[in-house]
């Protein structure tokens, strides 16, 4: 074999490893479900108590940013990710309900909480982060 061919073999090698390393870079990390699974849970135990409502809605709008930041999904608020991510959610309408209940709580401080508007949340939060692959 001649010096020639061996260095572009050689060349050739560096050249599919360097874009072999980039492509997996840049690919969702593949989720952990048990970590996502004992954070959900640790949320849903704070529905016990009424005056933590507020805590479990604010903490499962991280826990889904949490999720999309992990999937690679654009954006600069969570609001931009749940847009460029929407196309993966069964039920996008009560993921937005509950993203802008969190926000008004993060807002206003805690209010107030019908039992009915927390299950929703709830629950769209959830149904999301199943369709992630999270839960």
């Amino acid at each position: 074999m001649s010096p020639e061919s061996t260095i572009f073999i050689i060349g050739l090698a560096v050249v599919i490893i360097t874009i072999l390393t980039f492509v997996m870079r840049k690919l969702p990390k593949r989720i952990k479900t048990q970590i996502y699974v004992k954070k959900w849970r640790d949320i849903q135990k704070l529905c016990a108590n009424s005056e933590d409502w507020s805590h479990a809605i604010v903490h499962a709008d991280m826990l889904l940013e949490e999720v999309l930041k992990k999937k690679k999904i654009t954006g600069k608020t969570m609001g931009e990710k749940l847009v460029n991510s929407e196309d993966r959610f069964t039920n996008n309408e009560a993921l937005w309900n509950a993203h802008k209940l969190a926000n008004s709580i993060k807002q206003n401080g805690d209010k107030s909480l019908k039992d009915s508007e927390v299950k929703e949340a709830l629950i769209a939060f959830g149904q999301s982060l199943r369709d992630l692959g999270a839960l």
